[in-house]
């Protein structure tokens, strides 16, 4: 685990949550009908590529080798294995930089470990922790999803347990029991950030 130093900025949205939480459909709605101009971070990553998912839009995908060379370059905003999969994660600097350079905010989509470094980094973010109503919720969404073998299912909520502990460290949490509720309480909550910052 790792922080380098980095020049702060208060556009920035650190949003976390469980799997099963709906970051996903969450973070489609936004990109796709915001009210601040806002752009998503694209993570790093060991793991394999998933059936569908492209290098450079879902991630970038890199060796493990690749991973650390760029860790000992401190390239990176923050780092962590992720879900004890063996499998590494990072934000790299150059995507904060290339976003920022076009005065766009720049959404982190990172797990409560990456995200409580980044909040050291950026004390100005808007933190945004995103859960479901109950572990039960949680379990029927990874359930359904079809795609988890029951073993990562069990670890995936062992994990969920463990974030959930980290919610008071978030300036905001937003519970996801209906979707249209949950993407408008984000909106609105960005509209008044953007607002606030732009009265200074």
């Amino acid at each position: 685990m790792s922080v380098t130093s980095f020049p702060p900025t208060p556009r920035l949205l650190i949003l976390s949550g469980p799997a099963g939480a709906g970051k996903t459909t969450i973070v489609k709605r936004l990109l796709a009908d915001c009210p601040i101009p806002l752009e998503m971070s694209v993570s790093a990553t060991t793991r394999p590529p998933r059936p569908n998912e492209v290098d450079g839009r879902d991630y970038y995908f890199l060796t493990r080798d690749e991973f650390l060379q760029r860790l000992s370059n401190s390239e990176f905003v923050e780092w962590a294995e992720v879900h004890k999969s063996g499998h590494l994660y990072g934000t790299l600097k150059s995507e904060v930089d290339r976003i920022q350079q076009k005065n766009e905010w720049v959404l982190l989509e990172i797990d409560v470990e990456g995200a409580q470094n980044v909040m050291k980094l950026f004390p100005e973010a808007t933190s945004l922790f995103l859960q479901t109503a109950s572990m039960e919720v949680y379990e029927q969404r990874l359930r359904d999803r079809g795609t988890e073998t029951e073993e990562v299912i069990q670890r995936r909520l062992r994990t969920a347990r463990e974030e959930l502990q980290y919610v008071a460290s978030y300036k905001h949490r937003v519970i996801n029991d209906d979707l249209d509720r949950a993407v408008a309480e984000i909106r609105q909550l960005l509209a008044s950030r953007e607002a606030e910052l732009n009265a200074r």
